[in-house]
């Protein structure tokens, strides 16, 4: 499911902009971007996002900004005296080389450095922005969960009509299928045995029965409306399941068609079937 929330504050000198946005995705995949400086707090991240999505492809995005202005700098004395003296014995060694310049000792990686950020403070308020973030974010997924639920329910209404017309023709079809039937062994056999003609379309009509698909599709149909109904947690993997079942019962319903109404339905069923199976991938 797709979503997004954001969150900012300050904490030990730092402006913390942090946001998370989601695209489908059949499983939980989770990316974070970050400073390597809150790099050590992924784990419990990881552990917070986890605990309020099952599915997604997730990307959190955590941004620093100092928030003071002509913050105090260290000079690592120790570093600038063994350039010094690097410089000196190069130059002994190489004449002719210049001297460093107190902007090129500055400019050292590691010469120069801002006071110490407190890590403990800003990991309490990057965990609680994030607190704040997914509470916002599950909200949003919510209301798209709640669309979806609309559209998985009027599939279910049209399978259930399709079902239910076909149900009510299917007497029709077998009576015209089995004069159909007697016809053409007749033609075929001549004068046969009327034992015989009863065995064969009895044969016929236990191979076409159809009371079976047609109560398990309205089983399935309803533990699907149940399932989307209810909202619990973890009813995607559920209706994954279920799309599975339906669209057997829809193949079994076609391979037993006696006439092209029958095809006909169960192309429709199986139609219907893909577009929430489609749509409950993306479903926690």
């Amino acid at each position: 499911m797709t979503g997004y929330a954001n969150a900012s504050g300050e904490a030990a000198g730092k402006r913390v902009n942090l946001e998370i946005r989601s695209v489908n995705h059949r499983y939980l995949d989770l990316q974070f971007r970050m400073p390597e400086d809150l790099r050590h707090l992924e784990g419990t991240l990881r552990e917070q996002i986890a605990a309020a999505a099952q599915r997604g492809k997730i990307e959190c995005r955590i941004q620093l900004q100092d928030v003071q202005n002509g913050a105090a700098l260290t000079v690592n004395q120790e570093l600038v005296g063994k350039l010094a003296a690097l410089s000196k014995d190069i130059r002994k060694a190489h004449g002719g080389l210049g001297k460093l310049t107190v902007a090129d000792i500055l400019n050292f990686p590691g010469v120069l450095a801002a006071n110490s950020t407190d890590a403990e403070a800003l990991g309490t308020a990057v965990a609680g922005l994030l607190t704040a973030a997914l509470k916002e974010f599950s909200a949003s997924r919510l209301r798209e969960g709640k669309k979806l639920a609309q559209h998985l329910i009027q599939r279910l209404d049209l399978m259930e009509e399709i079902i239910a017309a076909l149900e009510e023709l299917f007497p029709a079809l077998i009576a015209a299928y089995t004069d159909k039937l007697k016809t053409r062994l007749q033609e075929a056999v001549g004068n046969i045995d009327n034992d015989r003609l009863q065995q064969e379309l009895a044969l016929f009509l236990q191979k076409s029965d159809v009371d079976e698909e047609f109560s398990r599709l309205r089983t399935h149909i309803a533990e699907v409306r149940r399932t989307v109904t209810e909202g619990k947690g973890g009813a995607g993997k559920r209706l994954d399941f279920l799309m599975q079942e339906l669209n057997r019962e829809a193949n079994t319903l076609g391979s037993k068609a006696i006439a092209a109404e029958c095809t006909q339905a169960s192309v429709e069923l199986k139609v219907l079937i893909e577009q929430m199976r489609e749509q409950v991938q993306n479903i926690e």
